[in-house]
């Protein structure tokens, strides 16, 4: 398996068997052990010293469902710390058809030259001048890589937002049909990507290298296994095909636990006009796709295809946060509108969630009122714009709050929070506190252990159990990360004797025994290698608190407050 060096400051291209202390290692577990092995802790995250990597999951390319993750890592310009960020799409699976185990982009162009990084169908890697594509927005510049080369690239890239390094700019992958509707939204990378001057990354669909299997075997077998529990599962196997993650609005909402007008409501009045039962209906009598698969290795097919009273294309996927963070958030009930901010999103290369808040902080502040999707609209294009005002929409939220005064900001290490208010969830404020990437959902989703609907058993609005309960999801998703399974098909890991069948195929691809205390293990070294980092850049406990608000304000209709004391947070990570 290769590792390729990309030097943007001397244009050259490297490629070398990837060194032994990294083997067996993808995903977030090689993003993170790169980053803090060879990137300055306290380097500028838009400066020469940070590095970009771009890495499959592990189990990418295998006969494994569900594996198109790519992990893209860098060091943070939105929260100064280490950051991963997860993608579907593509892009995962054909690096790793082509035997490429991570890509590594590092220094910087002095000269402000732009380019594309092509990987063709041998794996070979070659810098191009990007050329006119330098400006364009994301789905026009994959139509221009795809007039160029043709139809057989997977384009992962940035738009403007990236390409003016603003903080919440995200980079954008393309799906199963081209699209660049994927996003590696948080943390702002893309804006690392474009102080990078690295446009695009275009890799060849058609590689035949695929990923080396010890006993290829014993994999197929626990794959078959993995996917026949996929499929049995009522969530993964048909709420989420019919529905998408979009489910979740209605039953977060009925728990008190949707954040409303920047967080001021635990619950929206308009959900019901948002719902994923409501996006199902419309997209029916329109014409769109309910079920439509977005990436490769895909068996659920949770993503949609949105589209207007005319039948034609607006966005897919729209899923459960970008309908929270366009719409509850900023109080706005019209799913058009939360479609066109999702579309123009993707399109100038920002993070919906990111965004929406910064809009919503804006809203609170007296900037436009609740509820305008108008004013959204302008907002977003002000960032494409380049407006003095846009570049403060794009670079999140907290930049909002500054600019208005307005103290107000849902953030944790600078980067907003997600579609789980904190008071209602207490878990989610222990993970939203103490991931090493700022308030993250992924990092550690405790809801399934808080709502009784989910079959939780944890009292939500009790401290106890909570810190130990964010633990260990955390751990647990940090080794997800690495292998690359898709949040959606952990269905695989929960039926009985999910995560021993993991394992297995763990050990039948390196041809080492893996054990499920090496899981742990594995997901343990992640979170302390990432916590590394985030010390030697100056973090300290007192950056593993939220914001103030949440302490401060009882969230309606449960009236609520976050109650993890500072000394059972910083109890989160006594490993």
């Amino acid at each position: 398996m290769k590792l390729i060096r990309v030097d943007m400051t001397n244009a050259t291209v490297t490629t070398r068997d990837v060194p032994e202390e990294f083997t067996n290692l993808g995903g977030r577990a090689l993003t993170s052990l790169l980053i803090n092995a060879e990137v300055p802790a306290d380097c500028d995250p838009l400066g020469p010293d940070n590095k970009l990597i771009f890495a499959p999951g592990y189990f990418s390319a295998t006969p494994l469902v569900n594996t198109s993750r790519l992990s893209v890592g860098a060091k943070s310009p939105l929260t100064g710390g280490i950051k991963e960020s997860n993608v579907g799409g593509t892009v995962a699976r054909d690096l790793a058809r082509l035997g490429i185990t991570a890509v590594v982009v590092e220094g910087r162009p002095e000269d402000g030259k732009t380019f594309v990084l092509k990987i063709d169908e041998n794996g070979e890697a070659s810098l191009a001048d990007a050329g006119r594509i330098w400006g364009s927005r994301t789905y026009e510049m994959v139509e221009q890589i795809r007039d160029q080369l043709g139809p057989d690239y997977s384009v992962t890239g940035i738009g403007p937002a990236g390409e003016m390094q603003l903080s919440a700019a995200s980079i954008q992958t393309t799906d199963f049909d081209g699209r660049p509707c994927r996003a590696a939204g948080r943390g702002g990378l893309g804006a690392v990507m474009g102080s990078k001057g690295l446009k695009a990354l275009v890799v060849h669909k058609k590689g035949n290298a695929p990923a080396p299997l010890a006993d290829p075997e014993a994999f197929k077998t626990a794959a078959r296994e993995y996917a026949r529990a996929v499929r049995a599962d009522e969530f993964s196997g048909e709420v989420l095909p019919e529905l998408g993650s979009a489910v979740l609005v209605a039953p977060i909402n009925a728990a008190g636990a949707l954040p409303t007008r920047n967080a001021r409501e635990g619950q929206f009045e308009g959900a019901d006009h948002i719902s994923g039962e409501t996006m199902a209906q419309i997209i029916r009598e329109r014409g769109g796709k309910t079920t439509h698969k977005g990436c490769a290795q895909c068996i659920i097919n949770c993503s949609n295809e949105y589209v207007d009273r005319e039948g034609k294309y607006v966005t897919s996927s729209l899923e459960y946060e970008t309908i929270w963070s366009m719409g509850a958030m900023i109080g706005n009930d019209d799913l058009d509108t939360i479609a066109r901010l999702d579309f123009l999103c993707d399109d100038i290369g920002l993070d919906t969630i990111s965004t929406g808040v910064a809009v919503a902080v804006a809203m609170d502040a007296g900037y436009k009122p609740f509820g305008d999707g108008r004013a959204a609209i302008e907002m977003l294009e002000e960032v494409a714009g380049g407006t003095d005002f846009g570049k403060v929409i794009g670079n999140g939220p907290v930049a909002v709050g500054k600019h208005f005064g307005h103290p107000r900001v849902p953030v944790v290490k600078g980067q907003s929070m997600a579609a789980y208010d904190p008071r209602a969830i207490q878990g989610m404020a222990v993970t939203y506190a103490t991931s090493p990437m700022g308030a993250d959902h992924t990092a550690g989703w405790v809801v399934d252990q808080s709502l009784e609907d989910f079959g939780g058993t944890l009292d939500r609005f009790s401290a106890e159990g909570q810190v130990e309960a964010s633990r260990n999801t955390q751990i647990h998703m940090a080794a997800v990360d690495s292998v690359g399974i898709c949040d959606f098909a952990q269905s695989g890991l929960a039926a009985p004797g999910g995560l021993e069948n993991v394992c297995k195929m763990i050990a039948a691809k390196s041809g080492k025994a893996f054990t499920e205390a090496d899981w742990t293990d594995l997901g343990t070294r992640v979170l302390k290698a990432e916590r590394d980092f985030n010390r030697r850049a100056g973090f300290t406990s007192q950056d593993d608190r939220l914001a103030p608000m949440f302490y401060e304000e009882p969230l309606p209709p449960h009236n609520k407050v976050v109650i993890i004391s500072d000394e059972e947070m910083d109890k989160t990570f006594d490993f």
